[in-house]
């Protein structure tokens, strides 16, 4: 292990436990919450017999960390990926992400050189709704640009309340609109604001952090309005994205332009076009065109190669 393995009794714990403290950066633990941060503390029970020497502890405590280090190795494998994928895939999914101190808007998980940024939750609802949105980004201008069909499939990845959703169901009146979220009470509020409108053609559906639950093959357009970025596992994610993706169908990338600082939001908040570019080949999707449409945001339009 590269790292050094700390063993400290504590008064709050039974004698027989040792509070183990994990320094490796080759074997983190990591919380099943948002911010997928390490956990660097474990506890594990040693059943020895009390004449056993201490150095004995200390052996049999090593011997127990290397394997619950090669197990969590083995669990950190991505959604899709078994264990006789190549050694240069391996190499590329173990070096995609890193982890450092969070930044105070970060998470402390890096992908390709970029911290996450914090989530908004359901709480910030209104700030999606709020009535100076579209003079402010130009949303109309944005749904004009996407140029969809009438019967096209839309999933609308981070759909929130529906502000989206529900302007793109008027432009493709005779397909669909998949409403994704991965936060129940966005759902619930996204479903309340359907019956409202009476809007027919939008789909809500309840996805994970790392599958969006797209039908393989049926989707022609993904678009990301300010969400990707929040994304805790986008490797996985635009994995699956690009599986539901038609054969030519695309991909919109909404970002606040990191390139422009007279833009008003946070830095982690943003997204320069050469970051975008790089995370979006990693899918296998290639930028065609980026959009100087709206007043802070990237429009990028990424697609997925014909068969």
């Amino acid at each position: 292990m590269g790292g050094q393995t700390k063993f400290t009794s504590s008064p709050l714990i039974p004698s027989r436990w040792l509070l183990i403290e994990n320094r490796s950066e080759h074997c983190q633990y990591h919380s099943p919450r948002k911010t997928d941060k390490p956990v660097r503390s474990i506890l594990l029970k040693i059943t020895v017999r009390k004449a056993l020497p201490l150095p004995w502890y200390v052996l049999l405590s090593t011997l127990l960390v290397l394997s619950a280090c090669a197990q969590s190795r083995e669990k950190k494998r991505p959604a899709g990926q078994s264990a006789t994928d190549s050694t240069a895939d391996r190499d590329l999914v173990n070096g995609a992400y890193a982890y450092q101190p969070a930044s105070a808007d970060g998470t402390g998980k890096f992908y390709l050189g970029r911290e996450i940024a914090q989530v908004m939750g359901h709480l910030g609802a209104e700030w999606l709704e709020r009535p100076e949105r579209t003079q402010e980004e130009r949303t109309d201008l944005l749904v004009e640009a996407l140029e969809l069909q009438p019967t096209d499939v839309v999933a609308d990845i981070g759909a929130g309340t529906g502000y989206f959703s529900f302007r793109i169901a008027e432009a493709v009146p005779k397909g669909q609109v998949l409403a994704v979220d991965i936060q129940p009470e966005m759902i619930a509020l996204l479903n309340e604001n359907k019956r409202k409108s009476r809007v027919a053609n939008v789909k809500a559906i309840l996805g994970t952090i790392t599958n969006p639950k797209l039908p393989a093959e049926g989707v022609d357009l993904v678009l990301f309005v300010d969400a990707y970025h929040e994304f805790s596992h986008p490797m996985e994610m635009m994995r699956e994205i690009a599986a539901a993706l038609k054969p030519g169908g695309r991909v919109a990338l909404v970002e606040y332009r990191a390139e422009d600082p007279n833009v008003p939001i946070k830095a982690l908040h943003k997204m320069s076009e050469n970051q975008a570019t790089k995370e979006m080949r990693l899918a296998g999707l290639r930028l065609v065109q980026n959009k100087d449409r709206l007043p802070w945001q990237h429009l990028m339009l990424f697609e997925k190669p014909d068969k």
